[in-house]
C-alpha cells in the first residue's frame, strides 16, 4: 500500500498541514507507536486485532467450511462488522460462488431475498460474537423457516461463527454444526482478516493465504515515524486535517468493486473514532460516478472535507470500440481503463486547484493479497488516529445504548432506554 500526501499539504490545500506541522506530529505518532506496539504484544482488547494476520489459521478455517464445497451460494447473516469485512473481500473478488449478506432486518429485502437463492445450494454463516445479536438471530430464525419450508435439512447447510457462549454456540453443539471461534480481543469491526471475514472467501475459493500475507506485508510496514508507514501517514493526515477543519472523510474508491470496501471503512471510522465529541466523519462515493454527483460539494462547497481517493496501480481492461460520431473519435481505440484514470486524474487535480484536501491510497492491484494490504492498512490507521485522538477506540457505548433501547421494547428485558422512545418530543406536518 502506496499513500500520498501531497495534496494534503497547506502549499496546495486549505485546509492543508504543513510539512513542520507533519514533522512535529511525528513525535506523537513515535509514541502512539510503542502504545500500539505494547497493545500487540500483550494481546490487549482492541489491539489484538492487529496481530491477526499471524494469529488467524488458515487451515482451522478451510477445515470448517469444507462440508460446503458443493455449494453454489454463501449466505452471511449478521450485521455491522460481522458481514460488512466478508462482503469486502466477497465484492472485491470474483468467484463462481455467489454471496449474499442478510445484514439488515427489512423484511421486503430479506424475503426478496431468500425467493432469489436456491436455499439446498447454500451455505449458511451465522455470525454473531455473542450469539444473542436480535437481527442476526431474528434473520437466522426466517432463513430456517424457509429452509424447512423448501425440505431443507438446516442442519446440513448451516455454520456458525460465534463466541465460546450464548445462543449459538449452544445451538452449534446441540445439532453438531460445524463452529468457528470468534477471536477474543477483536472488536467486530476489526475482524475482516480473522474467522469472521475470511469463512465467505474461502468457501467462494478464494486464497485466504494471500489475504494474510497481504496483512502481513503492512504489518512490516508499522514503524515509529509517519513517514516509515504508508498506514500511520494515513492516519496522522486524517487527524491533522480534521483538527484543522476537515471534518467530513469521503472515501471515493475509483474501483466498482471496492465499493463495499467504502461501507466498511465507514464502519470502521465511525464507531472507532466518533466519541467525546471527536472524530472525522465518514462519507462514502465512488469514482467515477459520484464525480456526477457530489464532486460539486466537494470541490465548491463548505472547506469541511477531505477526499481519500483509492485505486489499483492495474487492473484489467476493456477496449472501446472505434466510432465516427462527431466529437467522439478521441474515445474510440482506447480502453475504459484509460477513461478511468483520465477521470481520476482530473478529478484529484480538479480538488487541489480549489485548495481542497485530498489522500491518495494506492494498491498494485485488487486482489487478495492487495485486500489484505488495504483492510489491514486501514486498521492500522485507525488505531493510529485513535491514539492521536486519546479516544477509547475499541468500544462503541453509543451502540450498546440502541442494543438495549430496541431489546427493552420488544419485551426483551427491562431497560431504561427503552423509556427515551416514549419521549421523543414531536412535531407533526401532514
Amino acid at each position: 500500500m502506496r499513500v500520498d500526501l501531497g495534496n494534503a499539504l497547506d502549499t496546495v490545500a486549505a485546509p492543508g498541514v504543513s510539512r513542520d506541522a507533519l514533522d512535529r506530529l511525528d513525535e506523537r505518532v513515535a509514541d502512539a507507536h510503542e502504545r500500539i506496539e505494547a497493545g500487540r504484544e500483550n494481546h490487549e482488547h482492541g489491539y489484538a486485532a492487529l496481530n491477526l494476520p499471524e494469529t488467524t489459521d488458515a487451515d482451522e478455517i478451510r477445515t470448517a467450511v469444507e462440508p460446503f464445497a458443493d455449494a453454489e451460494t454463501v449466505l452471511t447473516v449478521g450485521i455491522g462488522g460481522s458481514a460488512l469485512g466478508a462482503a469486502t473481500l466477497a465484492r472485491g473478488l470474483d468467484s463462481d460462488v455467489d454471496a449474499y449478506f442478510l445484514d439488515n432486518v427489512d423484511p421486503e429485502h430479506v424475503s426478496a431475498l431468500l425467493d432469489g437463492i436456491s436455499l439446498s445450494d447454500t451455505a449458511i454463516n451465522v455470525v454473531s460474537r455473542s450469539g444473542t445479536t436480535a437481527e442476526t438471530l431474528a434473520n437466522f430464525l426466517v432463513v430456517r423457516d424457509a429452509m424447512a419450508s423448501e425440505g431443507v435439512d438446516w442442519t446440513e447447510r448451516t455454520f456458525v461463527t460465534t463466541g465460546e457462549d450464548g445462543n449459538l454456540r449452544t445451538l452449534a453443539e446441540r445439532h453438531d454444526l460445524p463452529a468457528l471461534a470468534v477471536p477474543d480481543g477483536v472488536p467486530g469491526r476489526f475482524s475482516v482478516l480473522s474467522t469472521v471475514g475470511l469463512a465467505c472467501a474461502a468457501i467462494q475459493g478464494r486464497d485466504i493465504d494471500a489475504v494474510l500475507a497481504g496483512a502481513r506485508a503492512e504489518v512490516d510496514r508499522l514503524a515509529g515515524s509517519l513517514f516509515e508507514s504508508p498506514a500511520y501517514a494515513y492516519g496522522a493526515a486524517c487527524y491533522a486535517l480534521d483538527e484543522r477543519g476537515a471534518g467530513v472523510n469521503a472515501m471515493m474508491p475509483y474501483a466498482e468493486s471496492l465499493e463495499t470496501f467504502a461501507e466498511w471503512f465507514a464502519q470502521l471510522w465511525a464507531e472507532s473514532l466518533g466519541k467525546d465529541g471527536l472524530g472525522q466523519t465518514p462519507a462514502r462515493a465512488l469514482g467515477a460516478t459520484d464525480q456526477h454527483s457530489q464532486l460539486q460539494l466537494y470541490r465548491a462547497g463548505p472547506r469541511d472535507k477531505m477526499v481519500t481517493f483509492v485505486r489499483p496501480a492495474d487492473r484489467d481492461d476493456r477496449a472501446i470500440p472505434e466510432t465516427d460520431l462527431p466529437g467522439l473519435e478521441y474515445l474510440g481505440g482506447r480502453n475504459l481503463g484509460t477513461l478511468l484514470d483520465a477521470e481520476f486524474g482530473a478529478t484529484e487535480a480538479s480538488l487541489a486547484a480549489s485548495g481542497r484536501p485530498n489522500v491518495r491510497v494506492e494498491i498494485d492491484r485488487i486482489d487478495e493479497y492487495g485486500l489484505g494490504e488495504l483492510c489491514y492498512g486501514m486498521e492500522a490507521a485507525c488505531v493510529l488516529a485513535g491514539e492521536l485522538y486519546g479516544v477509547e477506540t475499541f468500544v462503541q457505548p453509543a451502540v450498546e445504548w440502541g442494543k438495549r433501547a430496541a431489546r427493552g421494547l420488544l419485551g426483551g428485558g427491562d431497560f431504561e432506554e427503552a423509556e427515551a422512545v416514549a419521549e421523543k418530543t414531536t412535531l407533526e406536518v401532514e
